[in-house]
């Protein structure tokens, strides 16, 4: 794309073309056959570059966004006055597009922290966790009391620490104690006691909730020892002593957690969560395809990648089951799409109530459109194993994990299942963090970048403007990974993100 058009093309095939900056009534598109915009087009908002009748795709990506709902003129904004969602046959092609992946001979290493059992860590925690609201209020008062923003002295001997986070939540009583809501909390309380950013870890009960410790240790195969410990208020006879046992457990924990040096490990030891948040119509152009060279890069070293938010790939899946490994890995994918139409019909809602308000004024109108542009987050390799929400990632390689499309529940789930580094594309400003795993923050375009740059740690705008390319961009992105990797602290662990965005999945009913 020139970098003095006015427009992005996308694809030789597509009706329509990308503002590259708000667009005036009577511009010309010269490189569109001379086009003539008419009225004003949004920056990140669709041109139509001919007539498009009613009822006729629109396309964009090379690919169908959706059905004209009524007759669209070259030159004009084409949105959700004139663009709306259309349901369609998507051939499927499982592994047609599959390739053998070329792995360097020399991977790229990090600084990590090896555990004693050969887990490879990229922070050092303490973690209070929680079976049940109910002993939330106790977990944050022990993490509290070693907070350094509070009490600068209280992790001043501990400098290889860093810090001692309660993730608490809203769940664990009045539910199914045989239903589904149960296992998966369960199993993603589990991923986050098993994490390898932890060096210990805390489960804090009441004694009489659903969610019992018990339980939850032996589903989870956890074992208790000098870095597992769990305890519950009513045994330990009330809040103020549960908070004055947990302090002192955790002050044993850190003298030993303190010891850890970090070392030259290969990038295999790295699992990145993708995620996209307050997206625009920049996202699929600029920062996703760029994560996806990042992706890619960090796949041909040995890594892992997991892609998710099954509600935001609606009416894209079929780009990633072309790229599974095995008929059986793309049948796992088309499983879960359909468990996710069953699930929203069984709750009155529809897969495509998506974008959201904040996506529509970035230039995204519907969720086909939104999902093609995120799914280029996963880069382009195979897609080796699909995981279900929370559940422990072993294959090397880009994976699927079906989660929902909100941002806290969803990255949850890819920390349960093993992602010790987050990377979170935006092109509206979102402020997001995600202990014990850092987040990298993605802007699409640099005006956000600008605006909100003590947020965001990268910048993919100069891809919209011409002056980077999404290869050179995802080189930097890599490199930020291992940096990042290595213990260098993320924007949003500069301000202390973190344990609110702590979300499990409430699957089932509250009773």
């Amino acid at each position: 794309m020139s970098a003095g058009s006015p427009t992005i093309r996308i694809h030789p095939r597509d009706n329509v073309v990308i503002a590259r900056r708000q667009l005036l009534g009577g511009t010309a598109l010269a490189e569109e056959g001379g086009v003539t915009v008419a009225g004003l087009v949004p920056p990140g908002h669709k041109v139509a570059t001919r007539a498009i009748a009613a009822g006729e795709p629109v396309w964009r990506y090379g690919q169908i966004i959706g059905t004209a709902t009524q007759a669209i003129a070259p030159g004009q904004h084409v949105h959700t006055h004139n663009l709306a969602f259309s349901d369609f046959q998507r051939a499927h092609e499982p592994g047609a597009g599959a390739a053998p992946t070329a792995y360097v001979q020399a991977p790229a290493t990090f600084d990590g922290i090896v555990r004693p059992d050969g887990r490879v860590a990229t922070r050092n925690y303490i973690g209070v966790l929680t079976s049940v609201n109910c002993s939330a209020t106790a977990a944050r008062a022990i993490a509290d009391h070693f907070r350094r923003d509070i009490h600068a002295e209280a992790l001043a001997a501990f400098p290889n620490v860093d810090g001692v986070v309660a993730l608490t939540h809203g769940m664990g009583c009045a539910t199914a104690s045989d239903g589904e809501e149960l296992l998966v909390l369960r199993r993603t309380l589990g991923g986050y006691a098993r994490h390898a950013n932890f060096a210990g870890v805390l489960i804090v009960g009441l004694g009489c909730e659903t969610n019992q410790i018990q339980g939850l240790v032996a589903q989870e195969g956890l074992s208790e020892g000098a870095w597992l410990s769990t305890f519950n208020i009513q045994d330990t006879g009330g809040t103020a002593k549960t908070v004055a046992r947990g302090v002192a457990m955790v002050r044993e924990m850190l003298v030993e957690a303190n010891r850890v040096k970090r070392q030259p490990v290969p990038a295999s030891h790295i699992t990145v969560g993708l995620q996209c948040g307050g997206s625009d119509g920049y996202s699929g152009i600029s920062a996703n395809p760029a994560l996806g060279a990042a992706v890619d890069r960090l796949v041909r070293h040995g890594g892992t990648a997991i892609l998710s938010e099954t509600p935001e790939i609606y009416g894209g899946e079929h780009l990633l089951t072309r790229r599974a490994a095995s008929p059986a890995v793309a049948d796992k994918l088309l499983a879960r799409i359909a468990w996710w139409e069953q699930y929203t019909a069984r709750n009155q809602m529809k897969m495509d109530n998506n974008p959201s308000a904040g996506n529509k004024a970035g230039g995204l109108t519907t969720i086909l459109e939104k999902s093609l542009g995120a799914i280029a987050k996963g880069g382009t390799t195979n897609l080796v194993d699909v995981y279900e929400f929370a559940e422990r990632v072993v294959a090397r390689g880009f994976v699927y994990m079906d989660t929902p499309g909100y941002d806290p529940v969803s990255a949850t789930g890819q920390v349960a299942g093993g992602a010790n580094l987050i990377c979170f594309t935006t092109g509206r400003g979102s402020a997001y963090g995600c202990a014990p795993s850092p987040s990298l923050k993605l802007s699409t375009n640099t005006a956000l970048f600008r605006k909100q740059e003590e947020d965001i740690d990268i910048d993919c705008g100069g891809i919209v403007e011409g002056s980077d390319t999404v290869d050179a961009a995802g080189e930097r992105i890599f490199r930020l990974m291992l940096d990042t990797a290595s213990g260098r602290a993320t924007k949003s662990e500069q301000h202390g993100y973190g344990q609110n965005e702590f979300v499990p999945w409430q699957l089932g009913a509250v009773m």
